[in-house]
Formats: C-alpha cells, structure tokens, sequence
C-alpha cells in the first residue's frame, strides 16, 4: 500500500521512451513557501536537505555517521517522522552511513539510488534497510538521467547516470555517482556527488544543461573534480564544498580552490562555515551559516 503524508497525496507516472524509464513525482501542493537547501556540516562527508515551497523533504547522502539525525532534527519539526525522498548517490562510508541512521528512524516515501553492487557490511544493511521499507509501501527506484522529480515549482533533473547501473559492480564508485539539477523559479543548483573529472568531460560532452547558480563541488572538494572546463560550463555564482576540518585528505585541494578563485565564485564550506542553508523565492537567494 502507498503511504502517503496526509496533507499531500503523490501520483507516480511511468513514461517509456526508447528505453529510458522516465519518472515524475507530481505533487499536489499546497501553501507555497521558499526554497530552502541546507547543506550539513557532518564532517568528511556529504549530506543536503532540501526543503521545497511545497513542504516535501528531499535528503541527498547522510555523511559518514549518526550525525545527520541532529541535523535532521534542527531542520523538521518534532512531530515529523516522514522523509519524501531519500537519494543515495553512491554507497561509499561517507554518503551511506548516516542515511542507515536515517531508514532506522524515519519512515521514507521514496528512495532514489544507483542499484550498484559492493560487498561491504554498510551496504549489505543498506539493501536490508531499503527491502523493509519497501515492504511497507516506500518507493524503490533506480537513477537514470532524464529522470524528473517534479512539485508545482521545482524541477530536479537527474543527469547522470546515463544508464542505469542497476545489478553491476563498478571500479571507481565515485564514478557512479547520481548528479541532479534543481530548478526553482531563476535560480538553480547542481549536485554532484563525487563524480570525477572524467564524469564532467561527459556531461559537457553530451551538452547537457549544467548552468546553475549553486554548485555543491565535486568529491568535497578534491582536485579529481572540479576541471576547468566543467567550471565555465556551469558557471556558479556560488560553490560549496563539504568536507571536514582537518580531514586527512587534504580536501580541499589548492587547485581546486584556484580554479574557483580564477573564475570569481564566493567559496563556502562546512568545515569553516558549519551549516550553509540558501534560501530563495525563485528570483533570488540569501544565504546563512551557522559558524560565524
């Protein structure tokens, strides 16, 4: 049976064309609000929360512990134990670790990931986790680009994978990585995972739409992503790069931070700011941290 929250009730379409399997998440929304994008300060890791004017409540990754339940708990309000969407965009330690916290104790509509196979205790728990909550109503789907998750008044895009990835197992996970594009009025966000270089090259080379306004860096700031070409294509005005103080990666990388330098884009970063939350009405955006 769907679950569903009782102020909004979701209508899945199924769209096939050549192939590519094509989801819509369509709401029917209520009390339009602004947009509100945190992301979380949990140390080396990734972690987004997304809240839309609708009220829907999208989390990208969960860093690398039970941080993220803290965090969760500052952003929603007591009485809320449902999260619409979950996006997993590859299960290394510190995208999948918090997101086992999260399943344990939210219940989850949808999850939206990459179906790629790796033989490690997180992971195994992971598919433990997701089957339960797929037994008990929630969504379970695999990311392909042209994919949508549609409300009233925002648009997020998957990119990449190209095709999906469903069952096999990958050298380079990062690699695998989902990439979304939000839209909300003129303002737009893109979201990369960990995806390298490599990854980057591609999507420029299929002339994918990358132009965003906010760009969450590649690989917490590594100088594996981040080139300069993929820089002009999506042309931020703002980037944002997760990682942790005094990491032992040395993230982020001096080439990485003089790439951004070169091109004028304000840097902000969790390991300096804490919580970074850009909030916008669709015309524009401000943004808080919750460090200084």
């Amino acid at each position: 049976m769907k679950r569903s929250k009782s102020f909004v009730s979701v209508i899945l379409g199924l769209l096939f064309l050549a192939n590519i399997l094509a989801y819509s998440l369509v709401y029917d929304l209520n009390n339009a609000r602004l947009l509100e994008v945190t992301f979380f300060d949990i140390g080396q890791g990734d972690s987004i929360f997304i809240e839309t004017p609708e009220g829907h409540q999208i989390l990208i990754d969960g860093g690398p512990s039970s941080a993220v339940l803290e965090k969760l708990a500052e952003e929603m309000p007591f009485w809320d134990r449902t999260i619409d969407l979950i996006i997993l965009t590859h299960p290394e330690h510190d995208h999948i670790a918090g997101l086992l916290e999260v399943l344990q104790r939210y219940k989850v509509e949808q999850i939206l990931w990459t179906g790629i196979k790796r033989n490690t205790a997180e992971y195994r728990k992971w598919q433990e986790l997701i089957k339960k909550e797929e037994a008990e109503g929630a969504k379970i789907f695999i990311a392909q680009s042209d994919q949508r998750i549609l409300t009233r008044n925002v648009l997020v895009n998957i990119l990449y994978p190209f095709d999906s990835l469903e069952g096999q197992e990958v050298k380079n996970t990062n690699n695998s990585s989902i990439i979304t594009r939000l839209v909300f009025g003129k303002k737009s966000f893109i979201f990369t995972g960990d995806a390298y270089k490599s990854i980057e090259r591609e999507l420029i080379e299929k002339d994918i739409t990358l132009n965003s306004d906010v760009l969450k860096v590649g690989h917490h700031g590594s100088k594996t992503s981040s080139s300069e070409e993929f820089i002009q294509a999506v042309s931020p005005e703002i980037a944002v790069i997760q990682c942790g103080k005094d990491n032992p990666y040395g993230h982020p990388y001096p080439e990485t931070l003089a790439t951004l330098e070169k091109f004028g884009i304000k840097i902000l970063r969790t390991d300096q700011n804490g919580d970074i939350k850009i909030v916008s009405d669709g015309k524009k955006y401000d943004i808080s941290d919750f460090q200084n």
